[in-house]
């Protein structure tokens, strides 16, 4: 009985203590603090194995087709390449202050994500990263376009990279797409996107 009455009351005390640092406003939620160490651990560890258990038992399909890289490329300048650089182009300004900042795939960030979890993300997205879902948007197949162009994107020069962006073919995406990520639809090549 004492012990059910000790848990009881690690139990209260615990609540207290995450209530009194919840509504006491304690955490800083500012883009530009860093979290502490013990924080941060926690929250890559929670996204990594979160990530890690929704991505098992997806069938990876084939990925070295040259085609499907190319098209993954075309995809990832149209959608990708903003936020997460491509070879000898920085991020736009304000990506890179989100926090966290979107890894550089061109630089071989995130490459501890096998071809599973890295269709998962694309499809899914992460909360409060900035990171879209574009399963709502976008096949399966041209998301998995995507994940055989990343398997090839770190240390690619611009010349190739230019190369195969241009040969995939070129996207068109909705207004609801580019509403999600900040923009409004916009010119370039003297059309809409």
């Amino acid at each position: 009985m004492r012990i059910l009455i000790a848990l009881a009351l690690l139990l209260i005390v615990a609540a207290a203590a995450v209530a009194g640092i919840v509504y006491g406003g304690l955490v800083d939620v500012a883009a530009t603090a860093s979290e502490p160490g013990p924080l941060r651990w926690l929250l890559e560890t929670t996204r990594e194995r979160s990530i890690s258990r929704r991505a098992e038992g997806i069938r990876v399909p084939d990925l070295s087709g040259e085609a499907l890289a190319a098209a993954g490329a075309s995809g990832f300048d149209d959608m990708c390449a903003s936020c997460h650089g491509a070879p000898r182009h920085a991020p736009f300004v304000a990506a890179q202050d989100m926090s966290p900042p979107p890894p550089r795939l061109d630089r071989g960030e995130a490459t501890e994500l096998d071809p599973a979890e890295r269709f998962w993300v694309i499809k899914h997205g992460i909360r409060m990263t900035g990171m879209p879902a574009w399963g709502h948007t976008h096949s399966d197949q041209e998301i998995w376009s995507l994940v055989a162009f990343l398997g090839r994107l770190p240390g690619m020069d611009a010349d190739t990279y230019r190369h195969l962006a241009a040969s995939g073919g070129h996207h068109h995406h909705d207004q609801d797409v580019n509403a999600r990520c900040g923009g409004d639809e916009h010119e370039h090549d003297g059309h809409a996107h």
